[in-house]
């Protein structure tokens, strides 16, 4: 069936002009821009006074952290134009190995929203992790011929390149053979030693804050991914890419949003919303989030309104506030009058299901199990960091009268990592400032990139219930005070991700996040998204494992006090 789009506004990505002109669809594909007639076509729209543009690409997501299905995802995301996603499932590959990897293709698997994979490259993301599964280059190796796997995702273990590490080198190699990209993830890296990460074929980095760390890498070859997602929120660091001659090398991504936010604020669109309200170019943003993501992951005849590109159409009424009306993917309507069509979970064979659906393996906790031997000498101390990734260490006494070193009035909090796949039940102990309990405790098993169990709080009491109440549920977000549960959220798929609607998920979101503030946490800090952080040991600069702390710098282990 042809479909004819006419008196539309079209975005040029290709001269950065809008171009009055009528678009012909026939099937899946855009056969002409121009001057068509209506007997051109079987279906004629009259778009006066609208726009049309290409289909969002999200060009690195962490499904998992939406905490929502791929089909979940789709219509949420559809409502706000992203039309596809390059998805690395390295957070259910933690927790599940392959089999994680093969339930993300499967459930999403014929759905009206393109899912593309990048195969996880760090599993488990450094030797100091405690993770379900260790995925090596064999393992990844026959994935490459599923037709929808892109390349090789974030490359986190940068010590492990820089050091030769044959099995981290022979997982690029094999990317690489297979012709396929290679992502990067080097906060801070910079310099000579940026020179041989990037030498060995490591295409993107989406890790920049600020706009020197990513010139430099931009200089050096790579495409830089603006990242504005839930925690990490780099577009404001980095406007200066959305000049020449630097925004023809950028993309658009989220890489962890929630899924309140998802459903509140957007998903693509608000990112470009975001950076014309800084006064930045509407069309070099949406350039960004369609025919670069395109180019950069080499997607054939997508990302453009063109002759002979997918039909991954958006109709916007409004093109600075990127208003979403309509959406065509493949030529088909799936968004209309901002109303998404009814899609269906696609089948997942029950024998993958039950393998992703059993994943808390810890044994019952009681206070003791949180309390720290008091020891002389200044404690470290991570220190969580507004907007970033990155955490800072601290160096405080700690007062024992106080609740075995807990202080709410210095925000300083009790944390905990549990293993939580059923090896070692290994606890790491410490302390965390930045989220601002005043009382009860969080915990969660979304804890990156291992996913094990993570408990913060000011009563060890609470933070045992937390932990408790987490494993029961089969894995979650879990919100505590004096010995009963404000608010939970159930995410039994790996302990990650809900078997419930995006609704229904993105209310649990809010109901969550309402309960850590009765807690005290003050508004603007989202204390699930950045304690989930605060153990993973390859972003700067101290972090907790089961293990105990490692100093990411120094690439090692190191001791809970310093001593004088």
């Amino acid at each position: 069936m042809r479909i004819l789009l006419k008196n539309a506004t079209v975005v040029n990505v290709f001269t950065e002009c809008l171009e009055k002109e009528n678009v012909l669809i026939d099937g899946d594909k855009i056969i002409g821009v121009g001057d068509y007639d209506d007997y051109s076509a079987d279906v004629v729209e009259d778009l006066s006074g609208k726009y049309i543009c290409p289909g969002s690409i999200d060009g690195h997501i962490h499904v998992e952290s939406t905490m929502l299905t791929p089909c979940q995802l789709a219509k949420v995301s559809l409502l706000h134009g992203t039309t596809s996603i390059v998805a690395d499932p390295h957070e259910i590959a933690n927790v599940c190995g392959v089999d994680g990897i093969l339930y993300m293709l499967e459930s999403s698997k014929g759905l009206p929203f393109k899912v593309f994979v990048n195969l996880p490259s760090c599993v488990p993301s450094t030797p100091f992790d405690e993770s379900g599964a260790c995925l090596t280059a064999e393992d990844l190796f026959p994935l490459y011929e599923e037709k929808r796997v892109l390349g090789l995702a974030e490359m986190m273990n940068y010590p492990g390149v820089l050091f030769g590490d044959k099995d981290v080198l022979k997982k690029i190699s094999d990317a690489h053979a297979k012709g396929k990209v290679v992502d990067g993830h080097a906060p801070l890296l910079s310099g000579r030693d940026l020179d041989k990460y990037i030498a060995t074929g490591i295409q993107t980095d989406h890790e920049c804050s600020i706009a020197e760390e990513a010139i430099e890498k931009l200089k050096k070859g790579q495409w830089i991914m603006i990242r504005e997602g839930t925690a990490a929120k780099n577009l404001q660091g980095l406007l200066p890419l959305f000049e020449p001659p630097y925004s023809h090398r950028c993309l658009l991504v989220t890489d962890d949003r929630h899924p309140a936010d998802l459903k509140n604020e957007g998903h693509i669109d608000n990112i470009i919303r975001r950076a014309v309200t800084c006064g930045k170019s509407v069309i070099t943003a949406i350039k960004m989030a369609t025919i670069q993501a395109a180019q950069c992951f080499a997607l054939p005849y997508m990302g453009a309104v063109a002759p002979g590109y997918k039909a991954d159409l958006l109709i916007l009424d409004d093109l600075d506030a990127v208003s979403v009306r309509d959406v065509y993917v493949d030529g088909k309507r799936v968004v209309s009058d901002k109303k998404v069509e009814d899609i269906e979970e696609p089948p997942v064979a029950s024998t993958l299901l039950e393998k992703v659906s059993s994943s808390c393996h810890v044994k019952d906790l009681s206070a003791t199990d949180f309390c720290v031997t008091p020891s002389e000498g200044e404690c470290r101390v991570i220190r969580v960091l507004a907007g970033s990734l990155i955490t800072e260490e601290m160096r405080c006494s700690v007062d024992w009268s106080k609740g075995n070193g807990i202080d709410v009035e210095k925000d300083l909090l009790k944390l905990a990592v549990i293993e939580r796949h059923g090896k070692s039940g290994r606890i790491g102990l410490g302390y965390v400032h930045g989220l601002g309990l005043k009382k009860g405790a969080i915990a969660s098993t979304v804890s990156h990139d291992s996913h094990n169990l993570i408990v913060v709080g000011a009563s060890e009491k609470d933070m045992a219930m937390a932990a408790n109440r987490i494993v029961a549920i089969g894995g979650g977000n879990v919100v505590v005070k004096d010995g009963k549960v404000l608010a939970e959220m159930p995410l039994p798929i790996a302990g990650l991700m809900s078997n419930f609607s995006a609704n229904k998920v993105a209310k649990q979101n809010d109901l969550v996040r309402a309960a850590v503030h009765e807690l005290g946490t003050p508004q603007g800090v989202e204390p699930f998204m950045h304690m989930a952080f605060v153990s993973l040991p390859v972003i700067p600069h101290l972090k907790m494992t089961p293990g105990g702390l490692v100093d990411v710098d120094m690439f090692e282990r190191v001791p809970l006090f310093v001593k004088n």
